[in-house]
């Protein structure tokens, strides 16, 4: 075999395989279709959207208030969003760079092209734009972590302008949009509702579910829709997409209701497919679902012993962080060497504006399961930090057990939640962890210490039923 390692993909859950296989001095490679490595998550996905996402949020604080600038509206939202691409380049450019330069300091490989599996052990390569450069790389063990692409409606007429998935909002035309409907409120079209409506632009958002983000604590949810609102998002809920009419200055956008929303761009985010239609999955003998996701086991293996899968391609939940670990767990498991599994704590972030962040279980999870629990609450409105910080919009919830006083959920909506769920994870496990919050000093003033404002809120919660 050339290799003892091909990884398939080189965005966070490959990279990890990667560098951990060479950590054992292992032989590696690494397979990327793309120009520049990093995959889905670096040029296309998670750091382009957050990154657009901060800027954004740099854009508002420096002016003091919301945009667009009154004075000028038009002319100040397209330089703004000209600078915001300018900002989300060079990130992509550094974390590119970054990624490289770790590939070279462990040694690892780099194979630039398009791979199809010729065999369960080969796999055949072909350059792009160099129908002759082909070659062919056999290996002990294969990792596939190809990403996602996003899942277009074969009956839509994209034209990557006006009519676009979440891979075409950076190539978004100017000048800005004064009016956008986004179909599907899932996190990425909530994430991307939330920054257009921050700069500005009247946003419709179209999804066939009752309510946002189900799979939220509900008073986040409904705290989260209410916070839209007054950003001057319309809700188009139970309601799906007949046809999309594309027009010289306008997209029309039909709903089964009858209703028919007009704005000048249409952004469909109703989820992301497997990209793994290319990679003859059958000439190693598996098979994708209809989502592109392929069956694994708790190391990560597919159905073929020494073929792993990791990231969006293996299935829930999906995430950048969660894909590490997956990466570092499946090569650890195809060289038999000691790890741990994926914790079932796994947090989640939203990178909304307001962030949302949580782990653990929801209120309407322990009602259904009929464990007793008591929530306490910290206003955003009531900390110190938050009032300097202008951000007054936001709560954490934590939900206790009253038997044993540890933490059953942690919730949080509002400026750094994705960090501030972590001091409840490291809880979620112990005994007592609500006697730490309410006997722990935290630093005054941050944002951190509303979890001793919601564990004292608990406590009193809890005395009050004796």
């Amino acid at each position: 075999m050339d290799l003892d390692l091909l990884v398939i993909g080189s965005g966070p859950g490959g990279q990890r395989a990667a560098i951990q296989a060479a950590k054992l001095g292992k032989r590696v490679g690494v397979v990327e279709r793309r120009d520049r490595i990093g995959g889905v998550s670096i040029h296309t996905g998670t750091i382009p959207s957050k990154t657009l996402r901060q800027s954004i949020l740099e854009e508002i604080a420096g002016r003091g208030a919301d945009l667009p600038d009154p004075l000028h509206p038009e002319r100040q939202q397209t330089a703004s969003l000209r600078f915001l691409y300018d900002r989300t380049a060079s990130v992509v450019a550094s974390e590119t760079a970054v990624v490289r330069e770790q590939f070279r300091r462990n040694g690892v490989g780099l194979l630039m092209g398009d791979a199809r599996f010729v065999d369960p052990h080969t796999v055949h390569i072909t350059e792009p734009g160099h129908q002759h450069a082909e070659s062919e790389v056999t290996a002990h063990n294969v990792v596939i972590a190809a990403g996602t692409k996003p899942a277009r409606p074969a009956d839509v007429d994209f034209d990557d302008h006006h009519v676009i998935d979440s891979d075409g909002v950076l190539h978004l035309a100017l000048p800005v949009p004064k009016t956008m409907t986004i179909v599907g409120g899932g996190v990425i079209g909530i994430e991307y509702a939330s920054m257009f409506a921050a700069m500005g632009i009247r946003v419709t958002l179209v999804d066939a579910r009752e309510r946002l983000l189900p799979f939220l604590d509900r008073e986040i949810s409904v705290a989260l829709q209410f916070l839209l609102r007054r950003r001057n998002v319309t809700f188009r809920l139970t309601e799906t997409v007949t046809s999309v009419e594309r027009k010289p200055d306008r997209v029309i956008t039909n709903l089964t209701s009858g209703k028919q929303i007009v704005s000048h761009t249409l952004l469909y985010a109703t989820g992301r497919q497997g990209a793994v239609d290319e990679l003859a999955l059958q000439n190693a003998g598996l098979a994708a679902d209809k989502r592109g996701r392929l069956t694994v086991d708790e190391e990560y293996r597919t159905e073929v012993e020494h073929i792993f899968a990791v990231g969006d391609v293996a299935g829930p939940p999906g995430l950048a962080a969660t894909g590490m670990e997956q990466g570092r767990i499946a090569a650890l498991s195809a060289f038999g060497e000691p790890c741990q599994h994926l914790p079932e704590l796994v947090p989640t972030g939203i990178y909304a504006i307001p962030e949302i962040s949580f782990v653990g279980r929801t209120e309407e999870q322990l009602t259904e399961a009929a464990i007793p629990y008591v929530a306490g609450t910290a206003w955003w409105r009531e900390l110190a930090k938050a009032m300097m910080m202008r951000e007054e919009e936001g709560m954490l919830k934590i939900l206790v057990s009253p038997e044993d006083r540890r933490l059953l959920g942690v919730h949080v909506i509002g400026a750094q939640a994705t960090d501030l769920v972590h001091i409840g994870q490291a809880l979620m496990d112990r005994d007592g962890g609500l006697d730490f919050l309410v006997s722990a000093v935290f630093n005054y003033p941050t944002l951190a210490e509303a979890y001793k404002v919601a564990g004292l809120d608990a406590m009193n919660r809890m005395r009050d039923l004796g």
